[in-house]
């Protein structure tokens, strides 16, 4: 083989042949709105602490962090409430990492992953990379889910693992607290809800977290890239029976998240009242797009996330091009003709309101 080969002359998995690595586009000098990221970094006070806590973890850093994350577990568990403790609590890098965890363990060759789409990106991927088979159910016109067409499709396919999505990505739509407990109960497959947006929803104590004393298979994943505006950080959780955390731990990397990991995490979770302060202001402006979308002539999807769906565009792709050309980035993805927009500051917003009107001055 060449010194220099190309992914032609490797010998790639054949599945991966064709395939490009997942990722938003990372543009300078733009109103980043593409990638639903908290856009309130923590405080100066919180930053200070965080700072003397990576110190503090960096002190040890010859030595392997706690493999176990206990400590991070316990902090995490108090926060979600409902009776948890640590042995029903896991944490990885990022909710990606969870769920490849989730896969590793129940998934896999032979096996199979069941869906609803419209819904995140990833899915596929983390499928893919675990060898397992993935089925997609679509959802209502809505982008509701209904639990008989549910119950039907995992009858027929009898997946291992299960995936509800709420609020979904990219809809931004909520499935009901009681279509879940329907699914979940009509079925022993491990039913993962996604819940990585429940912050920012109108009922956020309408969680899944709620029926985890009902049901052995639940698993509720979150994550601490979005309310708690630490993308950086990189730490995703999941809770569960205690049995379904020890499968995890199985499967995961020896000393997956690094001892700076957990102290930033900690830091963050100590001071949570604080990190999600802006969570109310980001659901008025969310609140706010989906009043003001229509009222410049396009159509936007119900949402209950911190990210809106918006069109319906002939050529989605030219509209995108315009929004970015006036100093906007938004998201490509979704259904055909829509675009997504994250929500920022009040004043990013309005650069995105100006942005879109230039935009569709153009194609009218």
């Amino acid at each position: 083989m060449r010194p220099d080969p190309s992914l032609a002359d490797l010998p790639l998995r054949p599945e991966l042949v064709g395939e490009e690595p997942y990722g938003a586009p990372q543009l300078p000098d733009v109103v980043l709105l593409n990638t639903n990221e908290n856009p309130y970094p923590p405080s100066e006070a919180i930053i200070a602490d965080m700072a003397r806590a990576v110190a503090q973890a960096a002190a040890g850093v010859n030595r392997y962090p706690d493999r176990e994350a206990v400590v991070l577990r316990t902090a995490l568990a108090a926060y979600l409430g409902h009776g948890l403790d640590a042995s029903r609590v896991w944490a990885a890098n990022g909710s990606n990492e969870v769920m490849t965890h989730v896969l590793g363990a129940f998934a896999g060759p032979g096996r199979t992953v069941l869906t609803f789409s419209p819904t995140y990106s990833m899915y596929p991927e983390y499928a893919r990379n675990t060898h397992s088979g993935y089925v997609v159910v679509p959802r209502r016109p809505d982008y509701a889910i209904d639990p008989a067409e549910a119950l039907a499709a995992i009858a027929e396919h009898q997946p291992s693992v299960v995936i509800i999505t709420t609020p979904n990505n990219p809809t931004g739509t909520t499935t009901a607290l009681e279509v879940t407990r329907e699914i979940v109960a009509g079925t022993d497959a491990i039913v993962v809800v996604d819940e990585a947006y429940q912050e920012f929803s109108r009922t956020p104590e309408q969680t899944a977290l709620t029926l985890l004393g009902e049901f052995g298979n639940l698993v509720v994943a979150r994550t601490m890239s979005k309310a708690f505006a630490l993308a950086g950080g990189r730490v995703g959780y999941l809770a569960a029976a205690p049995a379904i955390v020890d499968a995890c731990r199985i499967v995961r990397l020896p000393y997956h998240l690094s001892a700076q990991t957990q102290a930033l995490a900690l830091v963050a979770l100590a001071h949570a009242p604080e990190m999600l302060a802006q969570v109310d202001l980001l659901r008025q402006v969310r609140n706010d797009l989906l009043r003001r979308l229509p009222e410049l002539g396009v159509e936007v999807v119900a949402s209950d996330a911190n990210f809106c769906l918006f069109g319906r565009f002939a050529d989605r792709h030219d509209v995108w091009q315009r929004i970015l050309a006036r100093g906007v980035l938004v998201r490509e993805v979704g259904p055909p003709g829509w675009l997504r927009v994250s929500v920022g500051t009040p004043e990013q917003t309005e650069q995105f309101y100006d942005a879109l009107a230039g935009a569709l001055e153009g194609i009218r």
